[in-house]
């Protein structure tokens, strides 16, 4: 086996991390308190941001996030600022454990979709020059299924797009198409796009909620591929796009379980994607045989590390779980990383910075071991 010298890496990431207090402090004076400028605010993102690139080439990685340190949550930041897209904001609810839960927000398409502006650019650009030589930057970004998944056909406007198919996609799909150019322009070429939908879509009462929307969950997946290959289509040559599938990750809960055969076809055969992270820290994601369907030239990333908790996994445990995977898919074609971020809102997951650095560094060391 061989180490791999383009993304997805060995050992890889999904990308976002938990936020500094500092950070937390100087986000609530600009949005909540109105204390301080959106220039002051950014120059202690910067800050933040200049020592979580220092973190992550400390524990060995290759693939460079920045944490996602700028946005509140991981998919309303994005597709806000695409013209046509209104978003509300998540509510919080507490449930009678006393856990939380977010509620997931409305999204709705008030008008076409399109590129206003350049989204990502300028934050990739302060990323890339705080990367040393040799690593490689990677922006995350939401999927664009999250424009049609939670509200269905009722979340987009019949009086832009009577139709769905081909308009609506073809548009969504043109705008992410320029953001990826105006991405790659400014040396950019490892993206990934947090899908929440397809995991969702694994998970029998999330299937029923589609149907009472007027969905049909087994040709949804299919749907959703031919929606991401329009996307591919896109894609500038030279840059990796990968998807990753989130099954939920807020204060260390998640929204969704299932085994991921009922979108596993589509998923790994149907869609032109380069790289698939699949999240299989627990029984809630379901045995490795839906890899099978993996294509020659596609990578799987093995999400076997939990972000949720600081309990360690053994590497023995997981070197065992990595032969069980590659009983359906090479080896070769495999790799490996925790199965989500940390903080995939601000509010971040139950777990210490320093488990945090544990858990990278387990990923980093095994995959050494595994691949060399």
């Amino acid at each position: 086996m061989t180490a791999r010298t383009t993304p997805p890496f060995r050992a890889d990431h999904v990308g976002s991390f938990l936020r500094p207090k500092y950070l937390l402090d100087a986000r609530e004076q600009f949005f909540v308190k109105k204390e301080i400028t959106a220039a002051q605010l950014r120059a202690v993102e910067d800050k933040a941001i200049t020592e979580i690139v220092k973190f992550q080439q400390d524990v060995g990685l290759q693939s460079i996030t920045d944490g996602e340190f700028r946005r509140t949550y991981f998919h309303i930041d994005f597709l806000e600022q695409l013209g046509g897209v209104k978003t509300d904001i998540p509510v919080t609810i507490r449930k009678p454990d006393g856990t939380e839960e977010l509620a997931p927000p409305v999204m709705r398409v008030v008008g076409k979709v399109e590129h206003v502006k350049d989204i990502q650019r300028a934050d990739f650009e302060y990323l890339k020059s705080q990367v040393a030589a040799g690593l490689t930057p990677k922006v995350t970004i939401p999927s664009p299924t999250m424009l049609h998944f939670r509200g269905g056909r009722a979340g987009i406007s019949k009086d832009h797009y009577p139709e769905l198919d081909p308009f609506f996609y073809d548009d969504v799909a043109k705008a992410y198409g320029d953001e990826l150019k105006s991405l790659f322009d400014a040396g950019c070429r490892y993206v990934q796009m947090d899908d929440t939908n397809m995991a969702y879509l694994c998970d029998e009462k999330m299937r029923e909620a589609a149907r009472q929307r007027g969905d049909d969950p087994n040709e949804l997946p299919h749907r959703y591929a031919k929606f991401i290959n329009k996307v591919v289509a896109h894609k500038p040559a030279g840059m990796t796009l990968a998807m990753h599938l989130c099954r939920g990750n807020f204060k260390s809960t998640h929204a969704a379980a299932g085994n991921y055969e009922p979108v596993a076809e589509a998923l790994l055969a149907e869609m032109n994607l380069d790289a698939f992270f699949l999240e299989y820290d627990d029984d809630r994601s379901g045995d490795f045989r839906p890899l099978r369907y993996l294509s020659k030239g596609k990578i799987v990333v093995l999400g076997l590390v939990t972000t949720k908790f600081g309990e360690m996994e053994s590497k023995d445990t997981l070197k065992r779980r990595i032969e069980e995977a590659a009983q359906y898919a090479p080896l070769e074609q495999l790799c490996l990383s925790p199965q989500c971020g940390f903080s995939s809102t601000v509010h971040g997951n139950n777990i210490a910075v320093e488990a945090q650095r544990a858990k990278l560094r387990l990923v980093v060391e095994t995959a050494q071991e595994v691949w060399g």
